[in-house]
């Protein structure tokens, strides 16, 4: 394998965000899809996700609230499974959420703490 931001953005995402998910992205991925999806591993995943200096579950952290201020319910689901595999518990999601709904607002704050209890009883309702 190369080591190209594609290459080390393709391992991280699928380490991350799991490789069921990310396999099928790729794979479903049309001609208008593809290069969407190869800039996203590439530049998100290859290139920052990539970089020492900050830890996995840090990034998350991050990614969780700027993405529920950002109000994208599909990459926050998505991310609130990731930051889960990255070590963060579901307290430490709680407390995000809590800093969301003051600095972002109280109503991106509430949809926030839904999507994630949904996320949540998903995951528990899963078969291992």
């Amino acid at each position: 394998m190369n080591d190209t931001p594609f290459d080390r953005g393709l391992a991280i995402r699928r380490d991350v965000l799991g490789a069921d998910y990310v396999d099928a992205a790729m794979a479903s991925a049309d001609d208008f899809m593809r290069p969407m999806q190869e800039l996203s591993t590439a530049y998100c995943w290859g290139e920052v996700w990539s970089r020492p200096g900050l830890a996995r579950r840090d990034r998350s952290l991050i990614n969780i609230a700027m993405i529920a201020c950002l109000n994208r319910p599909q990459e926050f689901r998505l991310h609130i499974r990731a930051a889960l595999n990255n070590g963060l518990t579901r307290e430490e999601i709680r407390e995000v959420l809590l800093q969301v709904a003051v600095y972002a607002g109280v109503p991106a704050g509430i949809a926030s703490f839904h999507m994630a209890k949904e996320v949540f009883a998903e995951m528990d309702a899963a078969p291992e």
